[in-house]
């Protein structure tokens, strides 16, 4: 028998590893996902918001057109060269010009030009006609997750960051994803949740670098530009949940930002907006209070297990280029300021990203709790009148 040669003997695990995670893959039955996306889906999504539908009735529009004048074209080239070919006795015509041509051909094709650009104009421009809104939302793009603030209408004051579920996260991270569902890195934790038959601006900007916001099923894509502001809508004609992602390469976990749309009856979206005004009464925190280092640590860990465990691990590690908390040098730092602005003003050209849009008692207790956790026993207590202080710095 002869010996395996060094190189694919070297290779032999990894082949095992890949063989085993793709029969681990190819046992997952996935199905199609209402509102998302569907098994071997060739054609656009099923539409629920009128510019979504017209959008579709004009990509059949269009692609009919274009498929008669290419069948047209085509079609009288090719029997012209079968018709008059050489072998017949046919001899090439040899003219410079003709005007009863020239006119022909540039008359018909701007008569299709315009038939094609008279539906399409008016498509685009009901696609930017955001007047009359009964609800304004901000969509605020960061890396890498969505900031929504209910500006104007029922909800006003509402505010919430929606990140990527954990657990769909650990399944990427892992490799395994036996246990996904079909809504497999697009469930979120907190989706934007609207009332159906409501026309819905949405207002969009971004914290860092362009994002863009879309949702086949509504019909809408709209950049997200840091330092402009730009808007689109939306009017969903049926309740259900609906899907999207981040439509601009944005990072290196530009497959990790989800949009999750759920869309309620009018009664459930007062409900919803009720409750989520009790939760941010109950969390509502006083800047000036002062609190333990146990009570804050408990709400820290809170805190980094929603929105830094992803990256950085619940064990502080970190992973491939991301910098582990345990033991680094600004997480021990005698000068808790170091920690507490980077959280505020992310670092590593966005690498790290700002967290600004948290409380200043969320952020003084994930910095209390990662200075006091794992093998940081620095004993530091940082309280949110310390981050108050330094915002806007």
């Amino acid at each position: 028998m002869k010996m395996i040669p060094n190189k694919l003997a070297s290779l032999l695990p990894t082949l095992g590893v890949s063989a085993g995670a793709w029969l681990s893959t190819a046992a997952y039955a996935v199905n199609d996902l209402p509102g998302g996306p569907a098994v071997r889906q060739l054609n656009l999504p099923a539409a629920v918001t009128k510019i979504a539908e017209e959008q579709q009735s004009l990509h059949w529009f269009m692609l009919i057109t274009c498929c008669v004048i290419f069948v047209a074209v085509f079609g009288v080239m090719f029997y012209s060269i079968w018709k008059h070919r050489k072998s017949k006795g046919y001899k090439a015509a040899n003219f410079h010009e003709s005007v009863t041509v020239e006119i022909i051909w540039t008359i018909v094709p701007f008569v299709i030009v315009i038939l094609m650009a008279l539906p399409a104009t008016k498509v685009v421009v009901a696609l930017k006609d955001t007047t009359n809104a009964d609800l304004t939302i901000k969509a605020t793009g960061m890396q890498w997750k969505w900031g929504y603030d209910y500006l104007k209408g029922e909800g006003e004051g509402i505010g919430f960051v929606s990140t990527l579920d954990s657990s769909q996260r650990a399944m990427s991270n892992s490799g395994d994803v036996s246990k996904a569902g079909d809504d497999y890195l697009l469930k979120v934790d907190n989706a934007l949740v609207v009332p159906v038959n409501k026309k819905v601006r949405i207002i969009t900007t971004a914290d860092d670098v362009i994002h863009a916001f879309m949702v086949p099923a509504f019909g809408i894509k709209q950049d997200a530009i840091p330092g402009f502001v730009r808007d689109t809508w939306f009017r969903a004609e049926k309740v259900g949940s609906y899907y999207g992602q981040c439509a601009e390469l944005c990072g290196k976990e530009h497959a990790y930002m989800p949009i999750h749309v759920k869309v309620v009856s009018a009664e459930d979206y007062t409900a919803w907006v009720d409750g989520e005004k009790k939760k941010m009464a109950a969390k509502a925190d006083d800047p000036a209070k002062v609190w333990t280092l146990d009570d804050i640590s408990k709400r820290g860990e809170k805190v980094y297990a929603a929105n830094c465990a992803a990256c950085h691990q619940a064990n502080g590690k970190g992973a491939g280029p991301i910098k582990p908390l345990d033991g680094s040098a600004k997480v021990l730092d005698a000068d808790k300021n170091v920690q507490i602005h980077v959280l505020l003003n992310g670092q590593n050209n966005g690498a790290m990203p700002s967290w600004k849009q948290l409380s200043d008692t969320d952020i003084a207790a994930v910095v209390s709790y990662t200075k006091n956790n794992w093998s940081n026993k620095t004993g530091q207590l940082v309280q949110p009148a310390d981050v108050l202080a330094l915002r806007g710095k």
